[in-house]
């Protein structure tokens, strides 16, 4: 049952990829045209025509590592650069605090401790956003594990509070997503068009990814203050789309084109195109299906290559961070279909990768997450970034 603030109604190794099944005309699996060993399709029947008409991204690409921004963090999670380039604001999933962390000296304030957060297993103080009012407005975003549920509140930003005590009382716009010790989902993000999208998972418990009357395996769109956003494909629901297992990552394009990356189980896991109302197949399907009622990936890893957590464009390609894979994807694009095969860079050299955002121009932010009870910590972990991408 969906469970709201207010009561509303319910309603992805480089060269050794490989398809889960072969083509099938017209079903999700790739229509008439046959798909490359790496890839898939956005949705039944489309591979042929997805993207025909727009330019691809260089097969080929590069990264640079320009410089450690900050180092000595502990279960950070969430990045939101500030808009204007004052800092970036991180969270501790563990510890539910959120931290500015100056963009030139590394230095790190302390805002505040989100109360209400009840860190347990991969639960805790997750994704965070800042308001599109931002600038007027002071707002920051958060999706958290409660004792009860995963919910999402927004906060005042006081920055003439001392350290420490900057952070207001959460106000909980949205509640009522499933809790468990894993697959949590977690990351928000406001999209071009203004409104909140969330990646959530089904908490260990599969049946829900498949049930619109369940916030557990989806992505939700909401208004800024938690209603279900207009335009969504289902009515009075925030679902926008479902059958997930666990969306840790969201990114637009250019075109206002929307991407998610997915943790699969054992086999695969997925990079989507994001198509409203879109069937994405868990737990009836692990990355490619031949079921032409389930959207496709339009890539896929085997699960010890990637684990992807968050996700960025910039320039034609998608940049996704591997955890259990511990390298740094590169998915370049010719409209929603992957236009070459993926190239992985950055692999074992900083452990385990969780947020990736864009940081304006060839830049990213990249943060490590060694310290969330499954990497190898070392002095120093963990850490942001800078990175030159082409």
């Amino acid at each position: 049952m969906i469970v709201q603030r207010r009561a509303v109604p319910a309603v992805l190794a480089a060269a050794g990829l490989l398809l889960a099944a072969g083509c099938s005309s017209g079903g999700g699996g790739g229509g008439d045209v046959p798909t490359p060993p790496w890839a898939g399709s956005t949705s039944a029947g489309s591979s042929a025509s997805a993207g025909a008409s727009e330019s691809a991204a260089p097969a080929k690409g590069s990264v640079k590592v320009l410089r450690t921004v900050a180092e000595g963090l502990k279960s950070p999670w969430g990045l939101a650069p500030l808009p204007d380039g004052s800092g970036l604001l991180v969270s501790d999933r563990d510890d539910g605090t959120i931290s500015k962390v100056d963009e030139k000296t590394g230095k790190k304030t302390e805002l505040g401790t989100v109360s209400g957060v009840s860190a347990a297993g991969e639960g805790g103080l997750l994704g965070i956003a800042l308001s599109p009012d931002f600038a007027s407005d002071h707002m920051i975003y958060a999706y958290f594990t409660s004792a009860s549920d995963n919910r999402i509140v927004r906060m005042l930003w006081d920055q003439g509070k001392p350290a420490g005590e900057q952070l207001g009382a959460p106000d909980t716009i949205f509640k009522g997503i499933p809790k468990g010790l894993i697959h949590n989902g977690g990351r928000i993000a406001f999209g071009p068009d203004g409104m909140l999208y969330a990646g959530t998972g089904e908490s260990g418990q599969r049946g829900l990814a498949q049930d619109k009357a369940s916030l557990g395996g989806k992505i939700l769109r909401l208004t800024p203050e938690g209603e279900p956003a207009p335009g969504n494909p289902f009515p009075d629901s925030p679902v926008y789309t479902y059958g997930h297992r666990n969306v840790q990552g969201l990114a637009w394009d250019d075109d206002q084109r929307l991407f998610a990356s997915e943790f699969g189980q054992d086999t695969w896991d997925e990079l989507n195109a994001i198509k409203p109302g879109g069937d994405y197949g868990w737990p009836n399907a692990e990355g490619r299906s031949s079921d032409a009622k389930y959207v496709n990936p339009i890539a896929q890893w085997h699960t010890d290559d990637a684990s992807p957590s968050g996700i960025a464009y910039v320039n034609g390609v998608i940049w996704m961070a591997g955890l259990k894979g511990r390298r740094l994807w590169r998915i370049p694009l010719k409209g929603t279909v992957a236009a070459a095969e993926p190239q992985a860079f950055l692999k074992g050299e900083y452990g385990r990768l969780r947020t990736v955002v864009a940081a304006g121009g060839d830049k990213l932010w990249l943060v490590t997450s060694n310290t969330d009870g499954r990497g190898k910590p070392k002095p120093g972990d963990d850490r942001i970034l800078e990175l030159q991408v082409r």
